[in-house]
């Protein structure tokens, strides 16, 4: 069968009489074009059935109108709405958004980046846990903008869009010991991830200021995953004097303690209280329903979409950027 000829910019051009650079600007809107003309325009087109072709348009911009959200895991429900903010401000400005996992090691991530670059990605939103600073360089060195999730502002590595990690996780510990908890365990995401850190970091701070030495037996590393949370939880509750209350770096870790209390023929809070950090739907929905901190996952994608839009405008943004959002206590029956 044969393809029918696809109709160009120019058939555009030609039916309405106009020219070439003035169906473009009606398109794109980036000049000023007489509201008789425009609507002339914008009336063949649809006549005719025209599609910007945006391979081509991204031939002569230079530009793929795509961003890009890179994971380490894909089945954590944080990321879908971070994914939701970023499509609510980006896709009424043309922009089609992917999220792509590098769940490995940094090697992973490397060819995630480079696929994406090479397909000429106007923008990536870092959130996987395994990046390292050359991922950072070989993004901004391609002219690609970069929203980080996480760690220091850096000059070199683009603007970062953040909750405050360490302040919701000062929170939660704080709730716990004005519940009248004193062993508090951590089971935490690697201190060497910038969420693991400033996590830690927010544990650390409040047991201090409260008056207490943290101990060091406590405090266990795992992934950030149900599994991990469920081996944490094992470790730190087969301890000889066991934590009265278990505080876990974000809710998937959470529900997989759940489990191990469970396992093991405690409950939840009766025996061990336990907490989560993200406040993803399942946290209202598990048994007991989690105490945690609301992580605002949309808000975050939202803000990290402004950011790119400023950086594509074409106007001039000096230096980087930090948008750091607040977060909440949600008191639930785990505690």
């Amino acid at each position: 069968m044969r393809k029918e000829n696809r109709v160009g910019i120019a058939d555009v051009a030609a039916r309405a009489e106009v020219s070439v650079t003035t169906v473009s600007h009606v398109l794109s809107g980036r000049r000023p074009v007489s509201e008789k003309t425009r609507s002339k325009v914008l009336r063949v087109i649809d006549e005719l059935g025209y599609r910007p072709d945006p391979s081509a348009r991204g031939l002569r911009t230079g530009r793929s109108e795509s961003v890009a959200l890179i994971v380490t895991d894909v089945t954590n429900p944080f990321y879908p709405l971070l994914a939701a903010g970023l499509q609510e401000v980006l896709q009424p400005a043309g922009f089609l958004i992917s999220v792509c996992a590098a769940q490995g090691t940094a090697h992973d991530l490397d060819v995630v980046v480079r696929h994406l670059l090479d397909r000429r990605i106007d923008g990536i939103v870092m959130a996987a846990l395994n990046a390292q600073e050359r991922h950072f360089a070989s993004i901004t060195a391609a002219g690609t903008a970069l929203v980080r999730l996480s760690g220091e502002l850096d000059p070199r590595f683009g603007d970062i869009v953040r909750a405050d990690d360490t302040g919701g996780m000062a929170d939660v510990v704080t709730h716990l010991l004005e519940s009248g908890y004193r062993r508090i365990g951590l089971v935490n995401g690697t201190p060497e991830t910038p969420p693991g850190h400033l996590r830690l970091a927010g544990y650390l701070r409040a047991l201090r200021d409260f008056g207490l030495e943290p101990d060091e037996s406590l405090i266990i590393s795992e992934a950030f995953t149900r599994s991990g949370g469920a081996r944490g939880a094992h470790a730190l509750l087969g301890l000889d004097t066991a934590p009265e209350a278990l505080v876990c770096g974000n809710d998937l870790m959470a529900v997989g303690a759940l489990d191990t209390v469970r396992e093991k023929g405690l409950t939840a809070p009766g025996d061990v209280a336990v907490t989560g950090f993200d406040d993803i739907e399942a946290a209202a929905l598990v048994s007991p329903p989690l105490t945690t901190v609301h992580n605002p996952a949309f808000e975050i994608g939202r803000a990290c979409a402004r950011l790119f839009l400023d950086r594509l405008s074409g106007d001039p943004v000096d230096g980087v950027r930090e948008v750091v959002l607040p977060q909440k206590l949600i008191v639930r029956e785990s505690t």
